[in-house]
């Protein structure tokens, strides 16, 4: 039994030497093929018969008709058709080439390339290079919209006008997730309206959570998860929203300063005091949001510095971007540096909200007088080249954003979730910060003048990064599950044809025509191939 396991061990560890010796050595042996294979015919030309085999063909060719020509350029005209039929409808679904899938998956280890199974294991060698791809596969990650709207104040409203749906359902169906992470946990069914309200969350339809959100009122009238509910999905205006969040602030404040008493009694308080203080941040949260719409925009940059101090490990909640944005709205740009120089650090993420909003201030310096024309006559100041060198970080962080702050698309209301450098986190941003862009006067036309010429600093957007690790290739994919299907999703960088689609089209074009040449003048193409194969002979 040993002896067998390992001769079966034997076999696959012999043929992975025998792979490895001759992806060493490919060069050699192709060379040895080339050398003895015209030495081994002619050594062998007359067993082989090779002279009679040639006259043989010759003769053959001599006596085939014009309709055979038109048959096998038809024929070859239509195999290369529907190859190019069957690489383009490839391309569209995955974005590649299949030709070229197959060449790189299983004929180039074969021939001495990188094993694609092996490649996972040993093609990054350094630490550094594992951090970029780390870095790549987080930015794919789904982030929670920091400045995402009321669902019955603004969705539902937008939908009662439009007839259209601004949310998809594996966005809600993400937000359903989150309302579960943050505000419930496994003491709940020790509180009757608690164990009401874990069934809510967990509800499809809106109807069955608002009323269940009742239910859990008529059990306790200090529910704060019901109030929030009701905020969020029943509310029609940022008024009544604002008053059942007021309500859930009373009754969330009085649930955290039980649960903070006692929270190092056992691991279920311990659990219970997280899930309140999820619950009271979200009210607070909510609440400056309730008053920056409504035109408090003191009141709000005050709940929300108020709320970074009281908690400040909660910094990937990300509720600087909250008041970066009310700082801009209050055109108080002092402070919005003081906030950026404290965020705009390397070990955080970095957002499109954080990028811009530091490009826009930088821009805000010179745009007023900034002129192309007179830019290209006497060149860029330091403070002009300062505000184009943070507009190509910008827009190499998220090359989406640029089209939405000049109009060169149309804007939607963004989702409840993005993906950090995608089109929906560009229309996230552009949805609220256009405004401020606006205000600046020039910016815009700086912006306009100088964001393309990013692109030419990146030598290839895939693999290549500048300032930033490489664009990752999982954006367009997640964009169209979180962006509603009326919208264009904006593709960066754009997909190029693959080299197999235009020499398949290349081809199939050429036999064609020679298949219609030979229809149409079959005598004087068969004198042209005759004349063909006599000059190769």
């Amino acid at each position: 039994m040993a002896e067998s396991t390992s001769v079966a061990a034997s076999g696959p560890a012999f043929m992975t030497r025998v792979k490895a010796w001759l992806g060493r050595h490919w060069a050699y042996v192709w060379l040895l093929l080339v050398v003895t294979g015209p030495l081994l015919l002619y050594h062998f030309r007359a067993a082989l018969r090779l002279y009679q085999a040639v006259v043989t063909v010759t003769g053959f060719i001599n006596t085939l008709t014009p309709k055979f020509y038109v048959a096998l350029t038809g024929t070859s005209s239509l195999i290369s058709g529907l190859i190019l039929i069957f690489e383009w409808c490839y391309f569209r679904k995955y974005g590649t080439s299949f030709i070229e899938q197959v060449s790189v998956n299983h004929l180039r280890p074969l021939m001495g390339g990188i094993d694609p199974e092996a490649s996972a294991e040993g093609f990054f060698p350094s630490s550094g290079e594992n951090e970029t791809s780390r870095q790549t596969l987080s930015e794919c990650k789904v982030w929670r919209n920091p400045l995402n709207l009321f669902r019955g104040a603004e969705y539902n409203r937008y939908t009662w006008v439009t007839g259209k749906e601004p949310l998809t359902y594996y966005d809600m169906n993400l937000s359903a997730q989150d309302h579960q992470t943050f505000f419930t946990c496994d003491t709940d069914s020790l509180r009757p309206s608690d164990a009401v309200m874990q069934k809510a969350w967990r509800e499809r339809s809106p109807q069955s959570r608002v009323k269940a959100a009742y239910q859990a009122l008529e059990v306790s009238n200090d529910c704060a998860t019901a109030y929030i509910l009701l905020a969020e999905e029943e509310a029609t205006t940022i008024s009544d929203a604002e008053k059942l969040f007021q309500q859930a602030l009373k009754a969330s404040e009085t649930a955290y300063k039980k649960s903070q008493q006692t929270q190092h009694m056992s691991s279920q308080h311990e659990a219970q005091y997280k899930r309140d203080m999820n619950v009271l941040v979200y009210t607070k949260r909510r609440l400056a949001m309730c008053a920056r719409k409504l035109g408090r925009i003191r009141e709000a940059v005050k709940i929300m510095r108020d709320l970074m101090k009281e908690f400040p490990l909660l910094s990937m909640v990300n509720i600087h971007e909250n008041l970066l944005e009310a700082l801009l709205e209050l055109q108080a740009y002092a402070d919005v540096q003081a906030v950026l120089a404290k965020y705009d650090d390397i070990s955080l993420p970095k957002s499109a909200t954080i990028c811009y909003t530091a490009a826009l201030l930088k821009a805000r310096a010179v745009s007023d007088r900034f002129s192309p024309e007179t830019a290209s006559r006497r060149g860029l100041s330091t403070a002009e080249m300062n505000a184009v060198e943070a507009i190509h970080r910008a827009v190499e962080f998220n090359p989406h954003v640029p089209k939405y702050l000049l109009e060169m698309k149309s804007l939607i209301m963004p989702p409840e979730h993005i993906l950090k450098r995608g089109d929906s986190e560009a229309v996230a941003y552009a949805f609220f910060h256009l405004q401020h862009w606006k205000r600046v006067e020039g910016a815009l036309n700086l912006l306009h003048c100088t964001w393309e010429g990013t692109f030419r600093i990146l030598p290839y957007p895939l693999e290549k990064g500048h300032l930033f690790y490489p664009y990752p290739g999982c954006t367009e994919n997640a964009d169209r599950e979180l962006l509603p299907a009326f919208h264009e999703v904006s593709v960066y960088p754009k997909k190029e044809l693959p080299f197999f689609i235009h020499f398949t089209a290349g081809l199939c074009s050429f036999t064609a025509m020679l298949a219609l040449l030979t229809h149409q003048f079959p005598e004087l193409m068969g004198v042209f191939a005759k004349a063909i194969i006599q000059i190769q002979r």
